[in-house]
């Protein structure tokens, strides 16, 4: 994407594998994430984000070209950003692929049989979440080549392990070409005549510029990538972002979880697709509607996120009050349709917790927080059902969520596993 003072608008190709970015790009380089040989960027004839193509692009020649997910109801899933779980170099230094791979042994100790990695897709500049995307078929290259990501996925599988994509469909980032090509610059929104996107979301939860689902454009753009991602990288399923937002219909907080029968045709619009391209994959929601809404996804076979957080903070800190496990089961929802998770990325750590608010020893001593932890555990993993860990929960990771801001870096702790206490939560999830 070029200068538009000329009055045109240079858009990159949304199809294309990979982009050059002028500005962030050379601090790849010198962490040594991505080699200088590879990004050849057209310094003084265009600025801003350009994309690449090969007439003959290299192929990738895979180990294990037939995995499938056994059970998709006994899923153990470890949710993994590549940013926060290994580090190279400096404090600044992000991690990379190829660093993350060399920690699969220690993954596949922990008893895990999938990974979910937050979003990869590419994403503006080079520190994120991922929750930013602006190029949908292009792996952002801060972790690495797509010979890496591709390498790193046929490990896991030769590990038995899944590999599921966290896609962010809901929004994009006011750099992706589809944004770009109509846009309002006076108000730095998609202009009203965007085929793609809504001027703002009818419901209200997102962020940047909001996909209208209802589009025959946006649903076919959407279908496309999700079966490039299953053929092209062998992933084994997805976890969608804020499917909630998948609708035209307005609402505001109170109203948005209401059900929505034109948000139902939507995902299962998608859920047909993934489901044709690979019948083994798996598809699951973050929707956080009502119970009967979230029944019928479930019913047709996708898997809905299901935040257990507060109880388990609660009783890791030694509170009764809102302390009840049960509701990871509930006779409304199908058997096995809720992934549930103690933690995620996007809640407080229950660690953290404990050292500022445990009642008693909690809050000052680390081996009655490490066995309360193990307690939470061991109701946790002997529920029925597909759950989900956090990064580093197995080691009772008590560094807030806040820390560095709440998307910014966190410190990385493996000594934690030098420690007796922590250690031995360790050993309760393997």
């Amino acid at each position: 994407m070029g200068s538009e003072k000329d009055g045109n608008v240079r858009i990159g190709d949304p199809y294309c594998e990979k982009v050059l970015d002028g500005s962030n790009d050379k601090y790849l380089v010198e962490q040594g994430v991505y080699p200088a040989s590879a990004i050849q960027y057209p310094n003084g004839k265009t600025t801003g984000i350009v994309s690449v193509f090969q007439t003959k692009p290299a192929s990738y020649n895979w180990q294990v070209s037939d995995f499938k997910i056994d059970n998709p109801d006994n899923m153990v899933i470890y949710e993994l950003l590549f940013r926060d779980f290994t580090q190279v170099g400096s404090e600044l230094a992000t991690g990379t692929i190829k660093e993350a791979t060399k920690h699969l042994d220690y993954i596949k100790s922990l008893g895990v049989n999938s990974i979910e990695l937050m979003p990869i897709q590419e994403f503006d500049g080079n520190n994120s979440w991922g929750y930013n995307p602006c190029y949908y078929f292009a792996m952002d290259k801060a972790y690495g080549t797509k010979e890496e990501y591709k390498q790193f996925i046929d490990e896991c599988h030769k590990q038995g392990i899944a590999v599921l994509l966290d896609v962010v469909y809901n929004h994009a980032t006011g750099s992706h070409p589809f944004a770009k090509l109509y846009w309002n610059s006076k108000e730095s929104k998609t202009a009203k005549n965007n085929p793609w996107f809504n001027v703002d979301a009818p419901h209200p939860f997102s962020v940047f510029h909001d996909f209208n689902h209802e589009s025959p454009l946006v649903r076919e753009f959407v279908k496309r990538n999700l079966k490039f991602l299953l053929e092209e990288y062998k992933f084994d399923g997805f976890r969608f972002d804020l499917t909630k937002g998948f609708t035209q219909n307005k609402s505001n907080e109170s109203t948005a979880s209401n059900k929505d029968d034109s948000r139902i045709v939507i995902l299962k619009d998608y859920y047909k697709t993934v489901n044709t391209t690979n019948p083994n994959a798996v598809m699951i929601l973050e929707h956080f509607c009502n119970l009967d809404e979230e029944s019928e996804l479930a019913k047709a076979g996708m898997k809905l996120w299901h935040n257990m957080n507060e109880s388990y903070c609660q009783s890791g800190m030694g509170e009764s009050s809102n302390s009840d496990f049960s509701y990871m089961r509930n006779s409304g929802m199908p058997a096995e349709g809720w992934v549930n998770f103690m933690e995620s990325h996007d809640e407080e750590r229950t660690a953290y917790k404990q050292s500022q608010w445990g009642d008693g020893v909690l809050k000052t001593d680390l081996d009655a927080r490490m066995n309360q932890l193990a307690l939470n555990t061991t109701f946790f993993l002997t529920v029925p059902g597909p759950k989900m860990v956090w990064q580093f929960g197995e080691m009772g990771y008590d560094i807030s969520i806040e820390e560095n801001g709440r998307t910014g870096r966190k410190p990385l702790h493996w000594e934690y596993l030098d420690n007796a206490d922590r250690k031995g939560l360790h050993d309760v999830y393997a």
